[in-house]
């Protein structure tokens, strides 16, 4: 670019974009310059234009008139408004409560989820946690798949025929369904297969698994449950690489510093620490609802499990982690 060429190209920023500070329209002139002039160099020459139009303007000098731009003052701009949303924690109202959670329609344990129920029954629970992975969510799944199970239609015929049932079972108490991240399989594959109507509403999880049919709340956006004090999460939430040696439970723990009960690992599991103070930090992870031995997982360390929270009027709680045996013998852990 020849000289007067570039000084018409300022001239013509100036006049574009009154507003962007020479900073921004330095980087533009470097682009339209192919790298002639350096950024340092694109500056000055912007620099030197809008104060030369000042100085004319105050001088009563001819001068054109749409250089000339009002002096910036700091803090006159606003902040962009920030698209975030609040993430709030979910409260269960209950003062005897069952978890139960990794029950992976339509692969699930009938004996264990038989045993489990019957001795939540038993213990006349008021509200009842579905904590994740209720459903499988197969046919969605971004791993290779058999083709004969691809049937997503089956599969959520017989999630909802399980949610039928354990509403039949605890017709009158709370139940509530946090997703897992195998229900979010359902979310993936709708923003990847129809992103113009992903976010309808009659597309929701709990619209689509008909949730609101046997009254049943459901938490969403990975949120934290409180029982009491106690937090809940499913336990994908806290991120890869949970995991530790030694069990989920300890995993769980260096991942939060914090008391939570975590599902997701298929295995029943304690830890527990002090802190400073002597203040117990004590971390549980429960077993799961479905067949121990899959196909992509033949040989594992899976156990059958769930457990009850009992939380006081000061929001203390106890928790009782049960294990199920093969024979379908509740034991607590």
């Amino acid at each position: 670019m020849a000289k007067d060429e570039i000084t018409a190209a300022v001239d013509a920023l100036l006049r574009q974009h009154p507003e962007w500070p020479a900073r921004s329209l330095a980087r533009m002139l470097r682009e339209q310059t192919n790298g002639a002039l350096t950024l340092e160099q694109c500056r000055g020459r912007i620099n030197h234009r809008i104060h030369a139009a000042h100085r004319n303007a105050k001088h009563g000098r001819k001068s054109n008139e749409s250089l000339s731009r009002p002096k910036r003052k700091a803090g006159t701009l606003r902040i962009p408004k920030s698209e975030a949303k609040l993430w709030t924690q979910y409260e269960l109202t209950g003062k005897r409560i069952g978890i139960l959670s990794d029950a992976h329609f339509p692969f699930h344990s009938e004996m264990a989820i038989e045993a489990a129920v019957g001795t939540l029954r038993e213990h006349k629970i008021d509200h009842l946690l579905l904590n994740g992975d209720w459903a499988d969510h197969y046919a969605q799944s971004f791993h290779e798949r058999k083709p004969s199970l691809r049937n997503f239609k089956a599969e959520r015929t017989k999630t909802i025929e399980s949610l039928a049932w354990i509403r039949d079972q605890f017709p009158r108490i709370k139940i509530t369904y946090k997703l897992g991240n195998h229900e979010e399989r359902w979310y993936r594959w709708l923003y990847a297969h129809a992103p113009e109507i992903g976010e309808e509403p009659d597309l929701d999880f709990a619209a689509w698994f008909r949730l609101g049919e046997y009254d049943i709340d459901c938490v969403q956006d990975q949120r934290i449950v409180m029982a009491g004090k106690l937090a809940i999460a499913h336990g994908h939430e806290l991120g890869k690489g949970m995991t530790s040696p030694v069990n989920p439970a300890r995993g769980a723990f260096l991942r939060t510093l914090h008391t939570i009960l975590v599902g997701h690992h298929h295995r029943t599991s304690g830890h527990c620490e002090s802190n400073l103070w002597h203040d117990e930090v004590f971390v549980w992870s429960t077993g799961c609802l479905c067949d121990l031995n899959p196909e992509y997982a033949r040989v594992n360390k899976w156990n059958h499990g769930f457990a009850l929270v009992e939380v006081a009027k000061n929001k203390d709680f106890e928790v009782t982690n049960y294990r199920i045996s093969p024979k379908g013998i509740v034991r607590a852990s």
